[in-house]
This record gives structure tokens, sequence and C-alpha cells, in this order.
């Protein structure tokens, strides 16, 4: 018996020692690297969680230690077009610039620096100009605590964001609840700054026309122009493709002037035409941007600047 149990004991000892043995030489097959990378994830994480709570930069840890680099020019200004937002600024390369809520605009100052800086460089004034569609009287200069000149639209400083890293993005967009895009006056820019009808560049479809609210504008290819306009579009089609209700030519950008007019449908309504060619919106879309009703029934299609329906057969 005592054999018995001194042969168990050493077994079971034996077993213990393989079993730790094992589980270091686990740990030290783990490379070094990984184990940074966890430990550098969580401290990123943290730190991001508490400057986005207390100070609404948007920052996170590893935009606040990088040492800032040199800020690129402004360049020719433009107005883009966002489905979400209205006309938004940018910069000569196509980035989205933005306003800070805890600036001044009256007299022009700046309360943006260090980390927040780096999140959110500021756009230098020395080489910006207005590009079409904007005043120049809007623009104008700030003079930061670093001696720099900062361009300000409409008395407000302008930012870029350091996580838009390409054309036409809008990452900045409400962070902290105190960022927001620019409008070419100046203004936060929102759809109540589109024009009654203007041009929108969609992914797949290029160059469309939207209305006030950045809604897709359609055509119906069983409606006609010429000699006259007239809709064809009535009754339960005219709930499912509302028209579009007339627009001064004066409140239009980017749209073909010519046959730019509304005329009266048999119902006694106004309805406006681009090319003399009726225009509707679809109720199938459900925000702007959308273009649900592109090719329905293979006869409504997206319109085109110049009147015609994009991606349609041959007219």
């Amino acid at each position: 018996m005592k054999t018995s149990w001194r042969t168990a004991a050493l077994v079971a000892t034996a077993a213990s020692v393989l079993a730790l043995t094992t589980a270091c030489g686990q740990d030290n097959v783990t490379p070094p690297a990984a184990a940074q990378n966890v430990g550098a994830s969580a401290s990123a994480a943290g730190i991001g969680t508490g400057l986005g709570s207390g100070n609404g930069y948007g920052a996170d840890g590893a935009q606040s230690s990088a040492s800032p680099t040199p800020a690129a020019p402004a360049g020719k200004l433009t107005v883009a077009t966002n489905p979400q937002l209205g006309n938004v600024l940018t910069d000569g390369s196509g980035l989205t610039l933005y306003r800070f809520d805890k600036d001044t605009a009256e007299p022009p100052k700046t309360n943006c620096d260090g980390d927040c800086a780096t999140t959110w460089p500021p756009v230098p004034a020395d080489d910006a100009n207005a590009g079409a569609g904007i005043d120049k009287a809007m623009l104008g200069e700030v003079t930061r605590a670093d001696g720099t000149k900062q361009l300000t639209i409409g008395g407000w400083p302008a930012y870029r964001y350091a996580k838009d890293l390409n054309s036409g993005d809008v990452n900045g967009q409400g962070v902290g609840g105190k960022w927001f895009a620019l409008a070419p006056n100046g203004k936060k820019a929102a759809l109540t700054s589109l024009p009654g009808l203007s041009v929108r560049k969609d992914p797949k479809l290029g160059d469309i026309v939207v209305d006030k609210n950045g809604r897709t504008v359609y055509r119906f290819l069983k409606d006609k122009a010429w000699p006259k306009s007239v809709s064809n579009c009535t009754g339960a089609c005219l709930e499912k493709w509302p028209a579009v209700a007339p627009v001064s030519a004066d409140d239009t950008q980017g749209v073909k002037k010519k046959g730019l007019m509304p005329f009266t449908r048999p119902d006694g309504v106004k309805q406006m035409s681009v090319n003399c060619w009726p225009i509707y919106t679809f109720t199938g879309d459900k925000a702007p941007g959308d273009t649900n009703g592109q090719g329905v029934g293979g006869t409504w299609y997206a319109v085109s600047p110049e009147g015609k329906p994009i991606g349609a057969p041959a007219e």
C-alpha cells in the first residue's frame, strides 16, 4: 500500500510539473510584438474614450502623442454637394473644412490648440482663394497663439479633420457635438443651404439633379417635352412619383438653364421641368442620396444636368 501510494504521488507530482512546464512554454512562444499590440490597443482605446467624452475634440492617443506635421496649403476652395449636409466647403484637395463651436467669429478667435490642433489641423490662410460659388469676401484670417495665420470663413476659423482621408469624407461632422462641416458662407452646412435644384455627383450614375432636400430627381419616359411639356403620370402614379414644384431659375445650380421652367398639369397643378421634361421625386427614396427609382419599370430614370434620362435606352 505504501509503495502504491508513493507511486501515485510521484505520478501526480510529475503530471503537475509537466502541466506547469507546458503552460510556461505556451507563454514563452507568444511573440513579444503581439503582447505589445494588445497593451497598445487597450491604452489607445482608453485614451480615446477619455478625450472623446471629456473635450469633444475627437482625439485619440496616437494622434495626441504624434508631433504636428506642417499644414497643407488650402489652395483653391470649392463647394461640394453632400447628400446629408447640402453644400459643403472643401479645400483644394477636396477635403472637408470644419468649424468649432468653442471658437468665435465676431471677433474671429480660435480655441483649438495642442492635442486639439493635432486632430483638427488649422487651415493656413496664406494661399487660400475662392473658387466657383464662394464669395471671396467670406475669406479672412486670424492670428493663432503661435503666430501663424489661420483661414476664416465668415469669421469662423477653418479646420480639417485628421480622420478624413479621402475627398468627400465628412467623418468630423458632429464630433463631440461641437464640430461641424462649413457651408460656403461660414455657417454650419445643412440641407437648407441647397438650392431648389442642383447637381450631385453620384458614385454610380455620375452628375444627377437633386431637389432642395437633396433627393434624386427623375424623368418618366412616357412624358413629352415638345411641342409642350406633358406629364403622363397621374393618379396612383403621382402618389409614388410626386411632381417637383416650380423652382426659380435663379434658385438652381449646375442645371442647364434652357428649358428650365414650370408648366401646368391637366389637374391645374404647376410642375417643374428640366429642358422642358417634367421632373419627379420617388417615395421609395427614403433619404438624400438614394436612387431607388433608377430604372423602375424601364421607364423611370435619374436626370442629368441637361435634362436627359441617365442610363435610359437611346431616345
